[in-house]
């Protein structure tokens, strides 16, 4: 056998194999876009459950920094990774029942679409409200000129709802260890920590119930903004003793 010959024998195809058939196109397609919505699903997921989540603003109780049907989001790693501030806007879950009644009701694609982290979450009773006071903080009311006080320190609260009183009921007390004292922004229209001080952690807050410090809003679009927070009156407030 010749070298040419030799040559052309090793080309010829193997009959003993089936030739392999090219994918048709949508086929193609279909598995990258099913790979694409996989991948999107998890990485909404991990970022739910470990970094941020969003949530709406059902209440008055925040005007004007939240106004009602806004969509916030949280920053989960606060607290836990990152402290809590006077001054900032946290959500917290009601496990009390102090605020509200129940949740409002969710289909199936809506518990599906909160579970995975792409619409916010209703699914248990969620309430928003500022951080006044922390673990053993006094906190009362008020001063000559109205003002509320933390550990002796008058706050001038700039955030507060127009011809709002920063508290309209007298109180003082002392937040318990692992708690928060939280107001709402529009004091008049906000069942806050002010409705329970009567209680044995006078309306203080467990730390454990807080789900995250507020990020931005994100909708509507026309309201893009920060989360709220304003720690700068609060920053000539001295350590509890």
């Amino acid at each position: 056998m010749t070298a040419a010959e030799h040559e052309h024998q090793a080309a010829e195809p193997d009959c003993g194999k089936t030739r392999r058939k090219k994918r048709h196109w949508a086929v193609s397609f279909l598995i990258e876009l099913v790979v694409i919505v996989g991948l999107a699903i998890v990485i909404s997921f991990i970022i739910k459950t470990f970094f941020l989540r969003a949530f709406y603003i059902p209440s008055e109780s925040m005007q004007p920094t939240l106004e009602v049907d806004d969509r916030i989001v949280v920053n989960l790693l606060a607290p836990g990774m990152m402290d809590i501030h006077r001054g900032d806007v946290v959500v917290f879950e009601d496990t009390r029942n102090w605020w509200g009644g129940p949740a409002p009701e969710t289909n199936a694609v809506q518990d599906a679409l909160i579970f995975i982290g792409l619409v916010p979450d209703t699914s248990s009773h969620y309430v928003v409200k500022r951080v006044i006071g922390l673990e053993g903080d006094t906190v009362e009311c008020c001063d000559e000129q109205g003002r509320i006080l933390v550990n002796d320190q008058p706050i001038d609260e700039p955030y507060l709802y127009p011809g709002n009183a920063p508290s309209e009921a007298e109180f003082s007390v002392t937040v318990p260890d692992d708690h928060v004292w939280l107001l709402g922004d529009h004091r008049a229209a906000s069942a806050d920590s002010r409705s329970h001080v009567s209680e044995p952690d006078q309306g203080a807050v467990p730390e454990e119930d807080i789900i995250g410090r507020t990020l931005s809003v994100v909708w509507p679009i026309d309201r893009w903004s920060g989360g709220g927070s304003e720690r700068e009156p609060f920053e000539q407030v001295p350590d509890s003793p």
